[in-house]
């Protein structure tokens, strides 16, 4: 598996793996304000983005083709030791597989070699049970932070995970 910079072309690919809201939630929270998007609806999200210098958008690949997608970006343009991961997502069809786990490990190579960070940050929610584990696995650690938030009449416990190499 390799990184790469996340392309206009990418993004059906990505929606595509989109399968219901839950999932949708899971991946963006409140970050889009309907489901489902398209392709074109997170192309012109990130084209918003794009006038700020401190988010960047990745997907993962291997030999048969993307397999995962997320960004980094510093939360605190102020503190640029500490990154956070967002939009992590992998192809529902290779979920099981360990792409997760090692799409993970190479964000953060990503982040601690060439970002320099000292503190890799990620918000996931606790009913999200394999991305939690994922992270865990990965080498996050539970700061004890919790947010919650409210689906569909349900609420959810959104965990702050932190990675400090």
């Amino acid at each position: 598996m390799r990184l790469r910079p996340f392309k206009k072309c990418d993004a059906d690919t990505i929606v595509s793996w989109i399968s219901n809201e839950r999932i949708f939630r899971f991946w963006c929270a409140d970050r889009f304000e309907s489901y489902p998007i398209s392709g074109s609806d997170l192309i012109a999200q990130y084209e918003d983005l794009a006038m700020n210098d401190d988010i960047f958008h990745f997907v993962a690949y291997d030999e048969t083709g993307v397999v995962g997608h997320f960004n980094i970006r510093f939360p605190d343009k102020n503190d640029i030791n500490t990154v956070r991961l967002g939009y992590v997502i992998v192809d529902n069809q290779k979920r099981g597989q360990g792409l997760g786990k090692q799409m993970i490990r190479l964000a953060l190579d990503y982040a601690t070699e060439f970002m320099h960070a000292t503190k890799v940050t990620i918000g996931v929610f606790a009913e999200n049970a394999p991305a939690l584990n994922c992270y865990l696995s990965s080498g996050f650690q539970d700061t004890g932070i919790v947010n919650t938030y409210t689906f569909n009449n349900e609420e959810w416990v959104c965990k702050e995970l932190a990675y400090e190499p």
